[in-house]
């Protein structure tokens, strides 16, 4: 296995990334008692912050791990929906639009999985140590059911938390993602080094080259997302260290290069909404045709003139799409 070189160039230390240090946990105590989210549960209806960037950072420990999450949406009989980040990501990165209008009709919980942003622990460097790490959180919010959205190596470990834990989740929601072995998938490296140079000569960051298209709508696009995320005002999450880039890479490469399990895939009964742009650099659209090819219960969805982040440039129409999805019966 080849290891991937000095990511840290694409992401850290890049203008519109959230460089704030990481403030203490709560009393100083390095956790903070875990609420419950379970379905039907006292937070139903109550009143709640619907303000993504000020939404305050919580913690729960597990066996000495602290973990950062942070809650958002009234609670309702639905499940919550965990949404599990792409490489590199924290927090802080999720789009503020997408989470606020996911959040108006559920209970959402974003969190960093170890070793990232303010969650402690060391970063896996396999998809399927990564779920474990999600297993864990749920388990210590005594989520009994969720939804799940991933996005991009989120979507591998929401697939992977599909063959493992199947009873846990009722539906599932795979965005800019591909299954084991996709086409593709193991050329992380040759795709990061392309998004840096052409984020270097447009003075751009790589983000604007690896989630949209190159057109004048998804330069438009990408320029809005930049200018909105990172924005948190309270707990706002550090940039994620070389060595969790590294881990992840590894766990991205090696789930790019196993056989195809599409036995597994055709073994997912639960409802499945896949979900990519046009044309995506990161994870080519193949893959997502292949999996709704593959998945009984799948329905998908593209989007024109877009790339890896197509649920950032339509986030109003992937809202509508997803709230649809999840509220169906």
């Amino acid at each position: 296995m080849k290891t991937i070189l000095n990511l840290t160039q694409a992401f850290s230390l890049m203008p519109l990334l959230c460089l704030t240090a990481c403030a203490s946990a709560p009393n100083g105590s390095g956790a903070a008692t875990a609420l419950e989210f379970t379905a039907g549960s006292a937070t139903k209806g109550a009143p709640t912050n619907m303000n993504y960037n000020t939404t305050p950072t919580q913690y729960v420990d597990v066996e000495g791990i602290k973990y950062a999450y942070r809650t958002l949406g009234a609670g309702t009989d639905a499940p919550p929906l965990l949404l599990l980040q792409h490489f590199t990501g924290t927090m802080d990165d999720w789009d503020p639009k997408l989470v606020e209008g996911l959040a108006l009709h559920r209970r959402v919980i974003v969190f960093d999985n170890a070793g990232v942003g303010r969650s402690g622990g060391t970063t896996p460097d396999s998809v399927q140590g990564t779920a474990q790490h999600v297993e864990a959180l749920c388990d210590a919010l005594k989520l009994e059911q969720v939804d799940l959205l991933g996005f991009s190596l989120g979507g591998f470990v929401a697939q992977q938390m599909l063959f493992e834990r199947p009873n846990r989740i009722r539906k599932v929601i795979l965005v800019g993602t591909g299954p084991q072995g996709g086409t593709g998938i193991k050329d992380l490296q040759a795709v990061m080094e392309t998004a840096m140079k052409k984020g270097s000569e447009q003075r751009v960051h790589p983000k604007t080259v690896l989630f949209f298209s190159e057109t004048k709508n998804g330069k438009n696009a990408a320029a809005a997302f930049m200018d909105r995320i990172g924005k948190h005002t309270v707990d706002a999450d550090p940039p994620v260290s070389n060595e969790t880039m590294q881990a992840q890479a590894k766990a991205i490469v090696t789930w790019g290069s196993v056989p195809p399990n599409d036995g597994k895939l055709q073994g997912i009964r639960q409802p499945v909404l896949i979900v990519n742009g046009s044309n995506d650099v990161m994870v080519p659209t193949s893959n997502s045709v292949a999996m709704f090819q593959q998945i009984p219960s799948a329905q998908l969805a593209l989007y024109p003139d877009s790339g890896h982040g197509a649920l950032f440039q339509y986030h109003d129409q992937f809202v509508a799409l997803a709230d649809t999805f999840l509220r169906a019966p």
